[in-house]
């Protein structure tokens, strides 16, 4: 046995074996010191951005994934923190055939396990069609039109929920991803807005695993015991970010600290040009009223078209 334990790095601040090898910077951790450095940067982050105030009710973004599953968990711990703070989690099921019912048996499952309120919100009831009727000759559009839906779709239950704010599980890899694909269009109005700063009904929206990666999520929910081997959306294969995804994997591998220092370098540039100055004010939709760039939102611009 104890031949076995030199074959495993031990953690860096307790020599215990270690579960995780990070490379920005450089150390080994184990379980209980991964979760606790996963924790404490969460906090930060939620502190630095104000992103929770005493008495808000935060609406979770719950897809059942390993992202969406670590962002509830991590916010039902810290959550005692602030003074009388409620959280409801928010399911949407898009209609994706022989895919979406695993995933939202796994997020019913887990609110039931911690208590935590959960309400599911469909496609079909909202926009009068599942993601797959609307894709039919159109696929190669996926990601695009699931994305916007999706985001009317979170808004209007955390409104109905009476949340406050509306907590996404995006990652350190995800931001990172949509820095290089706003830049790969020349999208410079997307790459200095950032998606999600308001939500329709004015609900804030709020990223708390903006720092912590991919690889460090999966990590977490394996020591915790949640990791759930679920199915790929059937639709990534014709998106762009897996395309993206895979590019950054490997520049992160070779050269670590490639997706924070993205993330940094999309700062650094909204800081030098403001973000009202080349994107413009917001203004509202005159059908729905939510928050656009234009006369019409994103989904009254799409669903005429689906629909057709």
């Amino acid at each position: 046995m104890a031949g076995n334990r030199t074959d495993r790095p031990g953690c860096s601040l307790c020599g215990e074996d270690a579960v995780i090898c990070l490379r920005e910077p450089n150390r080994h951790l184990c379980g209980k010191h991964l979760s606790e450095d996963i924790e404490a940067r969460v906090l930060s982050a939620i502190r630095e951005y104000g992103m929770i105030q005493n008495g808000d009710r935060i609406a979770v973004g719950l897809s059942g994934g390993k992202d969406s599953t670590a962002l509830l968990l991590l916010l039902h711990s810290l959550l005692p923190l602030w003074d009388n703070v409620s959280i409801v989690a928010i399911t949407v099921d898009e209609g994706i055939a022989g895919y979406r019912e695993e995933t939202i048996g796994a997020a019913e499952a887990l609110t039931r396990e911690i208590g935590i309120e959960h309400h599911t919100i469909s496609f079909s009831d909202l926009f009068g069609g599942t993601l797959d009727a609307f894709l039919k000759g159109r696929e190669q559009q996926a990601c695009t039109v699931c994305g916007i839906l999706r985001k009317k779709a979170l808004a209007i239950s955390a409104g109905r929920a009476g949340a406050t704010r509306l907590a996404t599980g995006h990652n350190l890899d995800d931001e990172a991803q949509s820095v290089l694909m706003n830049t790969l269009r020349g999208d410079l109005i997307r790459l200095i807005r950032e998606s999600g700063e308001e939500s329709g009904y004015f609900i804030s929206r709020i990223k708390p695993l903006r720092d912590i990666s991919e690889k460090e999520i999966a990590a977490y929910l394996i020591i915790l015991g949640y990791w759930n081997d679920l199915p790929e959306c059937p639709y990534t294969r014709f998106a762009l970010r897996a395309e993206v995804r895979g590019m950054l994997s490997d520049f992160e591998c070779q050269y670590p600290g490639t997706l924070k220092n993205l993330v940094t370098s999309r700062k650094k540039i909204r800081e030098h040009l403001g973000r009202t100055e080349i994107a413009g004010p917001i203004r509202h939709c005159r059908q729905c009223g939510d928050p656009c760039s234009g006369e019409l939102c994103q989904v009254c611009q799409l669903l005429p078209s689906l629909k057709r």
